[in-house]
């Protein structure tokens, strides 16, 4: 267990080590003024960006943008040679497009809100596009992912971020730590807005019991499965071959981005997450360390959310 924590200790210095500091304080300076404009300026890129008014390809489009701009940025910032290496790989070029596609389609896709609606009526329709919102998403990250895999990568690494980890122990060591932070911010009422997020239903015409808020919550998780993929399996393993230890401050900056609309602190700290779950990975080619870490984040943030009405309200 000592062993474990000594060696993501020992990932944080190697990244420090081999990036400019000024590189990492310029990406924070820029997502310091994403976060700033989203929550000081009318919540600028979750409305002018993600508007739900927009049509849908407006609503694409300002996701693409929103993820495409820093995610590819802080790759040019870090290294004058990646213009070099975009000229000499074709596919780089691909991938800095693809990424954000990905996910900016797995966003704004609710086709199949409309199929549920013809077999399900009123709240319960509700509830069910609620949960398979998060499954659906699921699929359209990880089918594309498995493609990519298949033809570009399956010679050279197990499906991106599925090789063992060790030093499990240490994982659990770090979701400790996290108690006592997520305890400190039950309280503040943009978390007990956000959270729990299964309150999402109370409100529904439905009879509420343990299978509906065990489906919602299953729901839930699952989407964390496919974000790890993505995230610390895709966009540091399937780049890291090209660019180096260089993929793992962009896939930070893209991660921060996905947390915008939700509490500050949280949109914050996913920059920071980021980082060390992503050196995590390129050094453990696995991705369920910060699977882990993220997903027990967020059912600690479930209990709290539920700890903290059942006093505050």
């Amino acid at each position: 267990m000592v062993r474990g924590i000594v060696a993501i200790i020992k990932y944080q210095q190697a990244f420090l080590s081999l990036n400019k500091s000024l590189n990492i304080a310029f990406a924070m300076l820029v997502m310091a003024v994403i976060i700033y404009c989203n929550y000081y300026e009318h919540n600028f890129f979750s409305l002018v960006l993600l508007g739900s008014n927009h049509s849908w390809l407006r609503n694409l489009t300002g996701s693409f943008l929103l993820y495409f701009i820093p995610f590819v940025g802080t790759y040019f910032i870090q290294d004058k040679k990646i213009i070099t290496v975009c000229l000499k790989n074709k596919w780089f070029i691909v991938l800095l497009f693809l990424a954000p596609a990905i996910f900016a389609f797995r966003v704004n896709f609710n086709f199949h809100h409309s199929l549920l609606a013809e077999y399900f009526h009123g709240d319960t329709v509700i509830f069910w596009q609620k949960c398979f919102d998060w499954l659906v998403r699921f699929i359209l990250v990880m089918i594309p992912l498995y493609i990519l895999w298949r033809w570009k990568d399956k010679h050279i690494m197990q499906f991106y971020g599925s090789g063992a980890l060790q030093n499990f122990k240490a994982y659990f060591i770090m979701l400790f730590i996290m108690i006592p932070v997520i305890a400190s911010a039950a309280a503040i009422p943009s978390f007990m807005n956000m959270y729990p997020r299964a309150q999402q239903i109370h409100h529904l015409n439905i009879h509420q019991d343990v299978f509906h808020y065990f489906v919602y919550e299953l729901s839930y998780s699952i989407d964390f499965i496919s974000i790890e993929f993505f995230f610390r399996g895709f966009l540091i393993l399937a780049f890291m071959r090209i660019t180096g230890m260089n993929c793992i401050l962009p896939a930070a900056c893209f991660y921060c981005c996905i947390h915008l609309g939700k509490p500050m602190p949280e949109a914050i700290s996913s920059f920071f997450g980021g980082l060390i779950l992503g050196t995590v990975s390129y050094h453990t080619k696995s991705i369920w360390g910060g699977l882990i870490v993220h997903l027990g984040i967020a059912w600690m943030m479930e209990i709290a959310g539920f700890t903290a009405h059942a006093i505050y309200k």
